[in-house]
C-alpha cells in the first residue's frame, strides 16, 4: 500500500519532515509550449508587443516563480534556490514559444516544482503580455524533463513519456 507523505495518520494534510535528510545537490528541468498564434508571433519576433519586451519579462517571471513556489502551492518546502534559468526557443512553424527551466539548489527536497512554475509563469506571462493581439492563445503541455538528487537519484523523461 502507498503511503501518502502529505496526509497524517488522521487524514489531515501535513508538511513533509526533511529534517533529517541529508543535503544533496538537486536539479531539475521542465519544458512548456505557449501557441500563440501567426500574427501574436510575428510581433514577438519583431520585439512589437504594445506592452514592451515580452521575452525579458517572460524570463524574469519565470526566475522569480521559481523562487516562491513555497508561497503559491501549499505544503511546499522554502529552498534556497542557487541557479534558476529560464530559455526560449522559436517553433516558427507552428507559431509556438519553446520554454525550458532549469533549477539548481543544494538542499532536502528537490526542486521539480520550482522548475515546472517557472516554466508555467513564463508562458503566463507571454499570455499576459499579447492578449490584445490574441485571446486564443494555448499554453501547454508542461512536463517535467529531468531531475537528479535525493533519495531517488536522477530521473528523465524517456521519449515515450516518462
Amino acid at each position: 500500500m502507498i503511503s501518502l507523505t502529505h496526509i497524517d495518520d488522521r487524514g489531515n494534510a501535513r508538511m513533509v519532515d526533511v529534517s533529517r535528510k541529508k543535503i544533496t545537490r538537486r536539479e531539475a528541468v521542465a519544458v512548456g509550449t505557449i501557441v500563440l498564434g501567426p500574427e501574436a508571433f510575428g510581433l514577438l519576433l519583431e520585439n512589437r508587443i504594445p506592452k514592451g519586451d515580452v521575452i525579458a519579462a517572460a524570463r524574469i517571471a519565470g526566475i522569480m516563480a521559481a523562487k516562491k513556489v513555497h508561497e503559491l502551492i501549499p505544503l511546499c518546502h522554502p529552498l534556497p534556490v542557487e541557479a534558476a534559468n529560464v530559455d526560449f526557443k522559436y517553433d516558427k512553424d507552428n507559431f509556438a514559444v519553446e520554454i525550458t527551466a532549469s533549477v539548481t539548489v543544494d538542499g532536502k527536497t528537490g526542486v521539480e516544482m520550482e522548475a515546472l512554475t517557472a516554466v508555467s509563469m513564463a508562458a503566463l506571462t507571454i499570455y499576459d503580455m499579447c492578449k490584445a493581439v490574441e485571446k486564443g492563445m494555448v499554453i501547454g503541455p508542461v512536463r517535467l524533463e529531468y531531475k537528479t538528487g535525493g533519495k531517488s537519484g536522477t530521473w528523465e523523461r524517456k521519449e515515450s513519456g516518462g
